[in-house]
């Protein structure tokens, strides 16, 4: 059964940075997609960004141009990069993995998921 352990989130003022990681273990992490969602308090968890296995990224238009998706095979890691922070981006982020093909978009479309990472923008 494949884990996850997000791990680099934290608190931070609008426009500062930071870099999450999400470490996988008990699969052929190669063999998986992995995709960054978010669920901030009252709302649906939300799609945040995706990478394919021959890391093709694909981005929800809010985090365009300012977060970067991107994976180490060699070190069953996915991470985040997340630049310009917003108040607006403040949520439980998650990362999560699951074999193609799927709707990358969709929550239920994943087989396995972090705990989840707190991050805080303050303006």
């Amino acid at each position: 059964q494949v884990q996850l352990v997000e791990s680099g989130g934290g608190s931070v003022q609008a426009g500062g940075s930071l870099s999450l990681s999400c470490a996988a273990s008990g699969g052929p992490f190669s063999s998986y997609v992995m995709g960054w969602f978010r669920q901030a308090p009252g709302k649906e968890r939300e799609f945040v960004a995706h990478i394919s296995r021959s890391a093709t990224k694909y981005y929800a238009d809010s985090v365009k141009g300012r977060f970067t998706i991107s994976r180490d095979n060699s070190k069953n890691t996915v991470y985040l990069q997340m630049n310009s922070l917003k108040p607006e981006d403040t949520a439980v982020y998650y990362c999560a993995g699951g074999s193609p093909p799927l709707r990358i978009a969709l929550p239920s479309q994943y087989d396995f998921w972090g705990q989840g990472t707190q991050v805080t923008v303050s303006s």
